[in-house]
């Protein structure tokens, strides 16, 4: 699959980086794409060894805004691996991707 057009990688982007405010310790959102695939990395503040960038998942463009195959950044096996988001399923929306994965790598966000 080509990699998507300029107003999707844009619109994604901004959807997840609106989202990502969440969490205070992501100073950046990074989307970069490569054959069909939103690969989502965050730069990250804090104040131990954790400073710097994280990779945190890959989106599978399916196509349909609300529906994108999910896998995680395993730092354990340094790669992306499938996973299940907490609805169950391998698809979700993008926003329940980041929240999976940087509630994994960064902790629940403050309330």
């Amino acid at each position: 699959m080509a990699s998507p057009n300029a107003a999707k990688a844009a619109a994604l982007q901004q959807r997840l980086t609106a989202h990502a405010r969440r969490w205070p310790q992501i100073t950046e959102l990074k989307v970069r794409w490569r054959a069909g695939y939103a690969y989502i990395d965050a730069a990250v503040d804090g104040d131990d060894e954790a400073d710097g960038d994280l990779q945190l998942c890959r989106l599978k463009d399916t196509g349909h805004p609300e529906m994108w195959g999910f896998t995680l950044f395993t730092y354990s096996n340094e790669r992306y691996e499938d996973n299940v988001l907490p609805t169950g399923r391998l698809f979700g929306t993008p926003e329940a991707a980041l929240d999976c994965a940087a509630g994994l790598y960064l902790g629940d966000p403050p309330a």
